[in-house]
């Protein structure tokens, strides 16, 4: 019976050791850590955002900076509906939420790993925890693979250990290209008398724009106690991740709170004008903000609380406007995204073959999940990869073993 070697516990590793056939392989995870599945037991806080409610390929990859090209293929023969299907017929019952994420019923990631753990078990595939891979050397058509707890001898091995240097660092000594890592999910720290003390205030829609690299997106806004977060934030901190690193987290943004054209935002000013003339500018409401953040924009823009509205300048519109819809701002470093900690960069992907995720340098060699030049703009979609590359790996050895 051929062995098979998959280094790395985490979500890519265990779902190809869930999928593989047991009556063809003896199965082997090594884990470095105490513990496997970590990042899926924290991810969505906890939750596990387990994929995205996106069924079809071409508009999946979108989601994808780096690995989009790659991805179309392999997620024409495994989809977010089918990772759906896969867990719901091991009883994990799915929910898809408002925002089309995916998560466990039961809201506790728990229920993914015990699937995972359950279907492993029943393939008597054998786990060493506290098992760190030291080296892994080619010998006649199998591999040795050096490691804390002694040597395994590997017919076929699977490398599926998340993006850390020191993994990138082994698959390079077989040969492998690696791409430099970058973070890549982040929120942008930025110091302004705008933001002072609204942790917590939150928009949903904003464009933000990064004028030096010509980019922008739009979505959900949060202001955090160290700048900007939310998704408006993250996707562009994921599309632009490697020329953040290049200007070392230290650039303007541009925010336009409301989503709505200066030329627009002015002519529902002066129709509120016209029809409350008698109102304090400070009592107004007149675009989707709270109160806090209008009071804010007031005090930035040197406008008066008190003053009624008819009454206002043009300079104390136009800066008032400028602010809402253009405002500046230097940022001058990023903070992790919560838990979920993701990397540009990983092995170069020319040098995988996205039929089967099998290294185009190394025979009976596979690689998936972060270890890849692969991410995504959140988890779920970071997950989804996961998923389909492992499924591909065990497709492949199930059919040629």
């Amino acid at each position: 019976m051929k062995r098979i070697i998959i280094i790395g516990g985490g979500a890519a590793g265990f779902f190809c050791a869930a999928n593989l056939d047991e009556t063809k392989y003896k199965i082997t995870i090594l884990e470095q850590n105490s513990d496997v599945l970590q990042k899926v037991k924290v991810s969505g806080g906890g939750r596990c955002n387990v994929t995205h409610a996106c069924f079809d390929p071409r508009e999946l990859v979108q989601f994808y900076p780096r690995g989009n090209k790659e991805l179309l293929s392999v997620f024409t023969k495994f989809q977010p509906g089918d990772t759906m299907d896969w867990f719901e017929q091991r009883n994990v019952a799915l929910k898809i939420e408002n925002d089309n994420r995916v998560f466990p019923e039961s809201n506790s990631s728990q229920s993914i790993i015990n699937a995972m753990l359950a279907e492993t078990r029943k393939k008597k595939v054998e786990v060493k925890t506290k098992c760190s891979v030291k080296e892994i050397e080619k010998l006649d058509g199998k591999y040795s693979v050096k490691t804390s707890l002694g040597d395994f001898e590997a017919d076929v091995v699977i490398y599926t250990t998340g993006s850390s240097p020191k993994s990138l660092k082994m698959i390079e000594n077989l040969g492998h290209k690696i791409v430099d890592l970058v973070p890549s999910l982040f929120t942008f720290n930025i110091k302004d008398d705008l933001l002072k003390d609204l942790a917590g205030t939150s928009f949903e829609m904003a464009e933000t724009s990064i004028p030096k690299l010509k980019t922008e997106e739009s979505g959900p806004l949060l202001i955090t106690h160290w700048g900007l977060s939310g998704p408006a934030i993250l996707k562009i901190s994921a599309w632009e991740a490697i020329n953040l690193a290049k200007v070392k987290y230290n650039f303007e943004i541009e925010v336009n709170f409301i989503s709505k054209d200066p030329e627009d935002a002015e002519e529902l000013f002066q129709q509120f004008r016209q029809s409350n003339p008698k109102k304090t500018v400070g009592q107004s409401k007149i675009f989707d903000i709270t109160n806090r953040f209008w009071q804010r924009i007031l005090e930035v823009s040197k406008v008066d609380l008190n003053k009624q509205v008819a009454n206002l300048s043009g300079k104390e519109m136009q800066a008032i406007i400028g602010n809402l819809c253009r405002k500046k701002f230097q940022v001058t470093g990023k903070s992790t995204f919560k838990d979920e900690f993701v990397t540009a960069g990983g092995v170069d992907l020319k040098e995988i073959n996205f039929k089967n995720m099998a290294s185009r340098i190394l025979p009976n060699f596979y690689i998936a999940g972060e270890v890849l030049n692969i991410d995504a703009v959140t988890g779920g979609f970071n997950f989804q990869a996961c998923w389909s590359e492992a499924w591909l790996i065990a497709q492949d050895l199930n059919a040629n073993g």
